[in-house]
């Protein structure tokens, strides 16, 4: 292998192996948030990234979206597919992760 092409290989791994790491403990549910929501620490874009934010307002937020309490476009829609205990569990795994 071309020293180049060994250092890109190394690189590619060194991002997705720590992804794929992280993907494996997340409960279920929670890794198809990353389609709107940014799973990058730095992004600040809208919808806003879950990563690091308090879990309990993530469930209280989550809740207001399943009765209607909080407007949305879509939300409302996706978390009536969640149980009350996977809510928990996302919200929780969210929370965590830095």
């Amino acid at each position: 292998m071309k020293p180049s092409l060994a250092l890109a290989v190394g690189a590619l791994a060194a991002v997705i192996l720590p992804a794929a790491a992280i993907a494996a403990d997340a409960p279920p549910g929670a890794l198809s948030c990353s389609g709107c929501h940014s799973p990058h620490a730095t992004d600040t874009s809208t919808p806003p990234r879950l990563i690091g934010r308090d879990p309990a307002k993530m469930v209280a937020a989550l809740q207001e979206f399943r009765t209607g309490q909080r407007a949305a476009t879509i939300m409302d829609r996706v978390v009536k597919g969640f149980t009350p205990d996977e809510i928990q569990a996302i919200a929780a795994w969210y929370g965590a992760q830095k």
